[in-house]
């Protein structure tokens, strides 16, 4: 059981890794972020909000783990009886 654990973290560690972006590449002007040049480029972190899907996720999972919960106790009580 403890290998299959382990097994599982590994590979979702190596998943993790291997799918994340690249790192963005390094101004030109003096190590100051923002001081490179003035084309533009693109800005740290994106505009996507994730505020609000992060916290509906938590509430599903909240909601999911209470669920299993309720079923787990009412079958162990049904089943001691």
């Amino acid at each position: 059981m403890l290998k299959k654990i382990i097994l599982t973290l590994v590979i979702v560690l190596n998943c993790s890794l291997l799918f994340a972006p690249p790192r963005p590449p390094e101004s030109s002007g003096g190590g100051t972020p923002g001081a490179g040049d003035a084309g533009g480029g693109g800005v740290l972190g994106g505009g996507a909000p994730i505020d609000g899907g992060l916290s509906i996720m938590l509430l599903l999972g909240m909601a999911y783990a209470g669920k299993k919960t309720y079923v787990f106790t009412k079958n162990k009580i049904i089943n001691k009886v």
